[in-house]
């Protein structure tokens, strides 16, 4: 009787078993359908953390990049690093104001900040930074473009006319003491003429003249003085009684060169005489513009072309 009952419990049993779903509280134990359908009680177990999900950490403003998984952590700059110094606009005005438009903006370690704040930028922050620069300089050059132009601007007063030196009147055409055309021909008196820095003795000696009958120019007269120029431009003063009307010449031309001194006024004439630079002679006759004058040298007479010989005017006639 009672193994009929048993079984047919362990019948009807079964029966729910496989009607209802399988859960843990009824694995457990294989009594739980005669017991009632709730489990019975077990400890409590410790919670698994993620084995990827690091804890959660405070980012720095603007940047919003996340960490990939599987990545090393990185270390996170304090918010002083996104500070770029280029980007403000008072060093750009700095910059400006000194008129030095090749220095560059001061960094952060001039301006006093703590050695960090250059350190490496965050990836958001770093692509910003040639952005911000190239304003910077763009400002900052029209800044200095325009300062150039306005001094540039700036009219200067012309400077005050400085009065022209009175310039020195021109030769006169006739001597005031004589009446003789100026500039005309003479010749040294003696063989010791001096020549002095003004018309008088209070002047001093420049030169003396150990050369008779040397031709000389007369380009000026003052009383009784008379200013001359010799055939090197040399020019000075020298009194009036130093020197003699007659005319004489000085034979031109480069060392170590002759002029013939010809017995007609043509050039196939015979020699009568070979003279070198520097040969003073005679001048006897010569016609006007004429190309031959008569000189004499010394013993000899002659031709000589008006144009080898210095002491008579191209144009003048000598009788």
């Amino acid at each position: 009787m009672r193994a009929g009952s048993l079984r047919r419990l362990l019948s009807l049993t079964l029966a729910i078993g496989l009607a209802l779903p399988l859960t843990p509280a009824w694995g457990q134990s294989s009594l739980g359908g005669a017991q009632g359908s709730v489990p019975p009680p077990r400890p409590p177990s410790a919670a698994t953390p993620p084995a990827s999900t690091p804890p959660a950490q405070a980012r720095p403003s603007g940047t919003a990049q996340a960490t990939p998984p599987g990545s090393p952590p990185q270390t996170l700059k304090p918010p002083a690093a996104t500070r770029t110094p280029v980007a403000e606009p008072r060093s750009v005005t700095r910059s400006v104001t000194r008129a030095a438009p090749t220095n560059k903006p001061a960094t952060p370690a001039a301006r006093g900040e703590h050695p960090a704040a250059s350190a490496p930028k965050p990836p958001g922050t770093a692509a910003q930074t040639p952005a911000n620069r190239r304003p910077a300089a763009a400002a900052g050059a029209a800044a200095v473009g325009a300062a150039a132009l306005g001094a540039a601007a700036v009219t200067v007063p012309p400077a005050a006319a400085v009065p022209a030196a009175p310039s020195e009147p021109p030769p006169p055409s006739i001597g005031p003491n004589t009446g003789l055309p100026l500039p005309r021909f003479a010749a040294l008196r003696s063989d010791e003429v001096n020549m002095r820095a003004g018309p008088g003795t209070r002047f001093p000696i420049e030169w003396t003249y150990q050369r008779r009958d040397l031709p000389v120019e007369i380009t000026r007269e003052f009383q009784e003085w008379r200013r001359i120029r010799d055939m090197d431009g040399t020019e000075g003063w020298v009194h009036q009684a130093t020197l003699a009307g007659r005319r004489t010449f000085m034979v031109r031309g480069l060392p170590g060169s002759e002029v013939i001194l010809r017995r007609d006024a043509s050039a196939d004439s015979a020699a009568v005489a070979r003279m070198r630079p520097g040969v003073v002679g005679r001048i006897r006759s010569c016609a006007a513009r004429a190309e031959w004058c008569e000189a004499q040298v010394s013993d000899h007479r002659g031709y000589v072309r008006r144009s080898d010989i210095w002491g008579i005017m191209p144009d003048e006639a000598v009788n």
